[in-house]
């Protein structure tokens, strides 16, 4: 029987589990997560995992956020360097396989159930046609998926680091107030959690609406305080119209740089939205902002129209998705450590 440890390494969260062949890439034999910057290291982590688990591994496969090269990874918002070959040998685990969290997300795509999923867009899909993955969370990353006649194969990108381009004068505001800030403005910049932080702090600065003293306090408290901005807008008691704009000015933004990944990619069989914000703003996503913006493509218009939207609402997909690829590409018990 093959049992695989897989992860999902992000910058807020590490989710692991293990897993066997025989009970499937949704039921776990044993699964925690935990809070990543609370740990040194991916290793301490996995070890404290492993400490109350009494199976041994026979591969591993994580997916982590960041680039990876050579079968190394820089993750994206943690002080981590790690490399599959001394995991390996760490853990004493013979085969181990890391690949961009996104390019998980993306493998886990054709394997969602609609229980998994919400429909922003039903569109027309195109079989065989490419897919893209827009994954808004501690950052933003964005992966794709082609059809190579037989499987989907999925593709890791860094498009969420390219240049974000305003789409009106608000925006326009927005892009030279953060230049002053940060020097280059990415769409992580302002399609993220701190890319929220970003908007709510311009809005407020610029006094396009008035932070009240209530609000003030509560994020003043807070090491993070996106989800009380979140929190705020969804409220209807206490909602307040500065978080409201910024949800609104958020979803705007995401909307154009989700129809832009469409184009690039020629996304005919669908758009899906993962991460960790969407389902959590699904009320503002539906509100109509998010789609208008998608649609605004000039020439492009009629094409991104037909293209079918989804919200990822199944947190642990990436999970599935480092799953399913290590299944897939663990050979037997003769490999080396690494690659």
């Amino acid at each position: 029987m093959t049992i695989l440890l897989a992860g999902d390494i992000g910058g807020t969260n590490t989710r692991l589990g293990i897993f066997s062949k025989e009970k499937g890439i949704r039921s776990p034999l044993a699964a925690a997560d935990f809070r990543s910057a609370e740990f040194p290291d991916f290793v301490t982590i996995v070890r404290e995992f492993l400490k109350g688990v009494n199976i041994r591994a026979d591969a591993a496969c994580f997916g982590v956020a960041g680039p990876v090269m050579k079968g190394t990874a820089k993750i994206t918002n943690l002080p981590w360097i790690i490399d599959e070959k001394k995991l390996g040998k760490e853990l004493g685990i013979p085969f181990v396989r890391l690949l961009n969290d996104l390019e998980a997300i993306a493998y886990a795509v054709p394997l969602l159930e609609p229980t998994d999923m919400h429909t922003l867009n039903a569109g027309r899909p195109a079989s065989g046609g490419s897919i893209a993955v827009v994954a808004p969370g501690t950052g933003l990353g964005e992966a794709f998926l082609t059809w190579d006649g037989t499987q989907y194969r999925g593709h890791p990108s860094e498009g969420g680091h390219a240049d974000f381009a305003p789409d009106n004068d608000l925006e326009r505001e927005l892009l030279i107030y953060l230049q002053e800030k940060l020097g280059h403005v990415s769409y992580e910049g302002v399609c993220s959690g701190p890319g929220i932080l970003n908007i709510y702090c311009f809005l407020r600065e610029k006094c396009y609406a008035e932070e009240p003293s209530w609000l003030s306090e509560r994020v003043a408290k807070e090491n993070d305080p996106v989800p009380v901005i979140v929190e705020c807008a969804l409220d209807p008691v206490n909602r307040s119209r500065l978080c409201l704009m910024t949800l609104d000015l958020f979803v705007s933004i995401l909307g154009a740089e989700a129809g832009n990944m469409a184009l690039k990619v020629m996304a005919t069989n669908g758009v899906y939205l993962g991460g960790g914000i969407p389902r959590r703003i699904l009320p503002f996503l539906e509100k109509g902002r998010f789609m208008k913006s998608f649609r605004n493509k000039g020439r492009m218009s009629g094409l991104v129209s037909r293209i079918p939207v989804f919200v990822i609402l199944n947190p642990r997909i990436a999970l599935v998705g480092a799953t399913g690829y290590g299944f897939e590409h663990y050979q037997g018990p003769n490999i080396t450590y690494g690659r």
